[in-house]
């Protein structure tokens, strides 16, 4: 689905990613971890196409194109997705409206509302959000199940969650999560997180312990487990 080759990012003239390989794989969940700074955040900005994270060598493969000059709408349009750690409100742009534009001559706008509807009582979204400006009003839980009622919608290949577990009480963790085990066959998701609390309702493929711009561990859900014990130091 995706490949990393001996990809190299700065960000304002400072290297962040060394030399990273690694291949993500349809149908497969990741939970990617590490402390802070080491470079969780800047890998799913550069993977999405953000112009000020600069990639200094090596490729970005996606469904075997090499998108690694791609710009974030050709990827967008190519079936990736990045939700963001804290989503902004948009005033005076309701989440049917911004959903209509991005899919526009893909579906009727009724049946985009009826999809809309449906996913949302499926993720336990309360109606009035619907109808609200984008995030107007809602909670740290309420925008994130948001993010990922428009993934569903935009029905992308890769999924890329930055820190969706932060600031989402249990109820809304486990309806998150619940919906992404249901709803992954033919994608691949990356969720990027501190915690391993989402991992009691999500089990991950593969957990990926990132340090100093490189994958240095993987393991599964037991890795997690282990960091939370001891911390990265004993990696």
């Amino acid at each position: 689905m995706l490949e990393l080759k001996n990809l190299s990012v700065s960000v304002s003239n400072k290297k962040i990613i060394n030399g990273l390989d690694f291949e993500f794989k349809k149908n497969k969940i990741y939970v990617l971890m590490g402390p802070n700074g080491s470079g969780k955040s800047t890998l799913a900005m550069s993977i999405m196409g953000h112009p000020s994270y600069q990639i200094n060598q090596g490729k970005i493969i996606f469904k075997n194109k090499d998108i690694t000059k791609a710009s974030p709408d050709q990827r967008a349009n190519l079936g990736i997705f990045l939700s963001f750690q804290s989503p902004l409100s948009l005033s005076g742009v309701s989440l049917f409206s911004l959903l209509r534009t991005a899919i526009a001559g893909k579906k009727e706008p009724l049946a985009l509302k009826e999809v809309i509807e449906k996913t949302a009582k499926k993720l336990k979204i309360k109606e009035e959000l619907l109808e609200r400006s984008l995030n107007e009003g809602a909670s740290g839980g309420e925008r994130k199940k948001i993010e990922l009622l428009q993934a569903a919608i935009l029905d992308p290949e890769l999924i890329i969650f930055d820190e969706i577990d932060t600031g989402v009480d249990v109820d809304a963790l486990r309806t998150i999560a619940q919906f992404m085990e249901k709803n992954k066959k033919n994608k691949t998701y990356i969720l990027i997180t501190h915690y391993n609390r989402i991992l009691k309702y999500v089990k991950p493929d593969e957990v990926l312990v990132m340090m100093e711009g490189k994958i240095v561990k993987r393991g599964n859900y037991r890795l997690a487990e282990e960091i939370e014990k001891d911390g990265y130091q004993s990696l």
